[in-house]
C-alpha cells in the first residue's frame, strides 16, 4: 500500500526533520559533509539516526541515510517506516530505500542536489519535500566552501565540472 502525506497528518514532520538537522550539524562539526538522516516508525518513534561520515571514516558508503539505517538495526517490516533526510537522497541511498521497502521519505531540501526522488515516486515510495531553508543554507554554504569534497560525495569528477563551466 502506498502511503500518502495524509497518512502522516498526525506527525509533526518539521520536528522529525529537526533530528536529521541535528545530525547534519554534528557531521559538519566533525569536519564532514552536513547531511543528516533519521529513520522513524509510522507513529514517529525514532528508530535510528545518523549523518554522512564519508570524510570522518574514510568510507565512501557512509552516507547519512545509510548511517541512520544501520543505527536503526533490523526491522521486521520497513513499509511503514519514514526516512527523514536533510537532502534529496542520492542514487545509492535511493536504492537502499527501495531495496528495503521504506514507505516514506521526507526530504529537507532538493535545491542543492536532486537525487532519485522521481524514481522513488515511480516505485510507490511516498516522497515529501519540506523545502526547509536551514537545509538549503547549510548545503549551499558547504558546497561553495568545499566543492571538491562535495563532488567526490556525489560521484562527480573535476573534469565533469569543468565541462559544465564549474570549478
Amino acid at each position: 500500500m502506498t502511503r500518502t502525506l495524509h497518512d502522516h497528518a498526525d506527525l509533526d514532520l518539521p520536528a522529525l526533520l529537526d533530528v536529521a538537522v541535528e545530525e547534519a550539524l554534528t557531521g559538519l562539526a566533525e569536519g564532514g559533509i552536513p547531511i543528516g538522516a533519521a529513520l522513524f516508525a509510522a507513529d514517529g518513534t525514532l528508530l535510528g539516526r545518523g549523518h554522512n561520515r564519508r570524510v570522518q571514516d574514510d568510507d565512501p558508503s557512509a552516507h547519512g541515510e545509510t548511517d541512520a539505517f544501520r543505527a536503526a538495526g533490523r526491522q521486521r517490516d520497513y513499509g511503514s517506516t519514514i526516512m527523514v533526510t536533510t537532502l534529496s537522497p542520492c542514487w545509492y541511498c535511493s536504492g537502499l530505500i527501495k531495496q528495503f521497502g521504506i514507505g516514506t521519505v521526507v526530504i529537507g531540501e532538493h535545491t542543492s542536489f536532486y537525487g532519485g526522488e522521481d524514481w522513488l515516486r515511480d516505485n510507490a515510495v511516498d516522497v515529501i519535500v519540506l523545502d526547509d531553508q536551514r537545509c538549503i543554507d547549510m548545503m549551499s554554504t558547504y558546497i561553495e566552501a568545499n566543492p571538491a569534497v562535495w563532488n567526490e560525495d556525489i560521484g562527480r569528477t573535476v573534469d565533469e565540472d569543468a565541462a559544465e563551466g564549474r570549478s
